[in-house]
């Protein structure tokens, strides 16, 4: 028994990056099919059941308020690194924004003003109002799933791994990083990582966003890749995701 033991908490410890990885990858790729092309720019319509599912997906990973996230970020588009932005490193600076990321998003997300002008379209239902408003319960949940299957330490530490991850990591360089040094194809105030936009599930791709925000595909040129319209294609397949905005391609010659 004691050996038996001794062999199986390493693993057990191995495995927490593992499984803290895959949280944060499910709930990048879920904010970003979901949240950001789904519904903050339409670029892509989800029948019901996968809009559950996204939406569960997201309650047990992030707890965030879909109707918060949408408004936020069209705040953001809207006042794109002026006056306005919620989170612009050129206004508040590089550092503050990847420490302070959390603070500046759920500041602006709890104004009403901000709600009521930038997602007017995002309706509650009954999902909403029963299920998905309570963030903290879903994320109690998802911890106890974890720690289910799993085992309670192996699960808590895979947990907070997991909220560092996308909460004070990925995150905050998609808003600060993407905003301050990179690539660009557009001239705007973004740019591009094409290393980040593999863990981010495309989103470090930033500078050809903010030039095509209704474009499904964030990769628009050669040796740039997407994870997340890959998952776009796989639904679109069958028939779980209508694709409504059109991919934006650019000629390798383009400069």
């Amino acid at each position: 028994m004691d050996r038996c033991t001794e062999d199986t908490v390493p693993y057990h410890w191995w495995i927490v990056p593992l499984i803290a990885f895959t949280l944060t990858q499910i709930a990048v790729i879920a904010t970003s099919v979901y949240l950001h092309r789904g519904l903050a720019h339409r670029a892509l319509r989800l029948d019901r059941v996968t809009d559950a599912c996204c939406r569960a997906v997201l309650w047990l990973t992030t707890g965030q308020s879909r109707r918060e996230w949408v408004a936020v970020h069209r705040k953001h588009h809207t006042f794109t690194d002026r006056e306005g932005d919620p989170h612009s490193p050129q206004l508040l600076g590089f550092w503050h924004v990847q420490f302070w990321n959390v603070y500046y998003y759920m500041r602006e997300a709890r104004n009403p003003e901000t709600i009521r002008t930038f997602a007017p379209d995002i309706a509650e239902d009954w999902l909403d109002r029963v299920v998905f408003s309570r963030g903290l319960t879903g994320l109690a949940l998802g911890i106890a799933l974890l720690c289910s299957v799993f085992g309670m330490w192996v699960g808590l530490m895979a947990g907070l791994t997991h909220a560092i991850l996308y909460v004070f990591v990925l995150a905050p360089l998609i808003n600060g990083l993407g905003h301050w040094r990179g690539a660009q194809n557009f001239g705007n105030t973004a740019y591009n990582s094409r290393v980040l936009a593999w863990v981010t599930g495309g989103e470090s791709l930033h500078n050809n966003h903010h030039a095509h925000p209704r474009a499904p595909k964030f990769s628009m040129r050669r040796f740039e890749f997407d994870p997340s319209w890959v998952v776009v294609r796989c639904l679109a397949a069958v028939r779980l995701v209508k694709i409504v905005g059109a991919p934006v391609k650019l000629a390798r010659t383009s400069s």
